[in-house]
């Protein structure tokens, strides 16, 4: 799988810029791009992620069985090498942070087998963070 890969832009939508700064920059390390009073931009690994202050936000999540678990939907994140997957894995803890499915092995000798993690940012927009020992297999079937 090639590394050149275009980048994303997603919009979120948060109730308080601070404690998303807090997280996003302060937590998960992501280096803060322009802003404004309702709205700061984060390179999330050269993506760029926007949260957005809509007052009074409360997101409403479905869930959809995958592995055994109760995967939060929607969801968004990103696929890390699997020793950065651990290294965050230990800093989300080390913050405290309340897994909604903790961070496990997932298809374990199947095909896409992965490292997984799902949160919840503080405004409750939800959060996976995976890894693939080898990436050729993030779309096998």
């Amino acid at each position: 799988m090639s590394t050149n890969r275009p980048a994303f832009h997603l919009a979120i939508p948060v109730d308080d810029l601070g404690k998303a700064r807090d997280f996003y920059g302060g937590v998960l390390g992501f280096p803060e791009g322009r802003s404004d009073t309702a709205w700061v931009d984060w390179n999330v690994h050269g993506h760029q992620v926007v949260t957005h202050v809509v007052p009074g936000h409360k997101p409403t999540a479905g869930h959809n069985p995958v592995d055994g678990h109760a995967v939060p939907v929607p969801h968004f994140g990103l696929i890390l090498p699997v020793d950065g997957f651990h290294e965050l894995a230990e800093r989300l803890r080390a913050a405290g942070t309340e897994f909604v499915i903790e961070p496990y092995q997932r298809f374990a000798g199947e095909p896409g087998e992965q490292w997984t993690m799902f949160l919840l940012d503080p405004a409750g927009n939800a959060l996976e963070f995976k890894a693939f020992s080898d990436e050729s297999q993030i779309f096998a079937k």
